[in-house]
């Protein structure tokens, strides 16, 4: 079984073990053998609180959310402080514990599975990175919330399943919150919308888009990516295929003058381009569409 620490739980905490039967099920089931949560839980100004760990046998994720801990991994001292996430690796030694004057408020996870180890590095871990600062996150509270929906479920094979794939979402929605705090600049997509559909007859660049935002072209197109599922071109460029589709079926206009009013000056192009996101040419999505 997992050792958490025996730090005494007040009413407004929660520790939930996966029991060691249930574990097993966890490491062979298809659903879950990737990844699978052990141990997980939620302690609110854990005054007293510490833990020694010289032998550790799965990796343990903390988000702490107030106060301040003071941490040692293999010999080297930490300080843990509000908006601090801390990934404690299988087989790193570490001792832990609250400070006496700020005692920290914290979630947490231990976790296996055959991809745990990819896992952390996707969160952006490493041997000399333990420690990601990303402030505070509604996001992370979710997701951690999120793991303990598996309360009061008899520890049914359904519900650690569900608890499982819950905390895939919590992992992989780390890289999106810890981006450096200097570089969080929120995007404002509907004023970047209404600058590229008032500016549809021009050819606007990574560049262009990236200025308007204040951020370098490479930073932009992750950070618009990441809220879109899209790149920023791409959808300046769907923009300009919905217009011509609009074009084509009300009015009588040729696709070359289409294509110009677009700012594209080779219509063969413009051409090439509608078809691939239409799957139909020009000349084919207006005859379907009036007929």
């Amino acid at each position: 079984m997992t050792r958490t620490s025996q730090w005494p739980l007040p009413s407004d905490s929660i520790r939930y073990v996966v029991p060691s039967r249930m574990v097993q099920m966890l490491d062979t089931h298809p659903l879950t053998q990737d990844l699978y949560p052990l141990a997980f839980g939620h302690y609110r100004q854990a005054r007293g609180h510490h833990m020694h760990r010289q032998h550790h046998d799965d990796h343990l994720l903390i988000y702490c959310t107030d106060g301040l801990a003071h941490l040692n991994v293999e010999g080297e001292s930490h300080h843990i402080h509000a908006g601090d996430l801390l990934l404690l690796p299988k087989g790193a030694a570490h001792r832990y514990s609250a400070d006496t004057d700020q005692p920290w408020s914290l979630h947490w996870v231990h976790f296996a599975g055959s991809l745990a180890a990819a896992f952390c590095e996707h969160m952006g871990f490493s041997r000399q990175t333990l420690i990601r600062h990303v402030g505070q996150q509604p996001r992370l509270l979710v997701d951690f919330n999120g793991l303990l929906s598996v309360q009061q479920t008899g520890f049914r094979p359904s519900g650690l399943i569900h608890a499982a794939n819950r905390l895939r979402q919590l992992l992989t929605a780390i890289p999106l919150c810890a981006e450096p705090l200097a570089h969080r600049q929120p995007l404002d997509l509907d004023s970047l919308h209404g600058f590229m559909k008032e500016h549809l007859d021009e050819r606007l660049t990574l560049e262009n888009l990236a200025e308007l935002s204040g951020l370098s072209p490479a930073h932009f197109a992750t950070r618009y990516r990441s809220l879109t599922g899209v790149a920023p071109i791409q959808h300046f460029l769907h923009l300009k295929v919905e217009r011509a589709c609009q074009l084509l079926d009300n009015s009588d206009l040729s696709f070359r003058s289409i294509s110009d009013s677009l700012g594209y000056e080779d219509s063969y192009y413009f051409s090439r381009l509608f078809k691939k996101v239409m799957g139909v040419s020009p000349r084919d999505y207006r005859h379907t569409r009036r007929h």
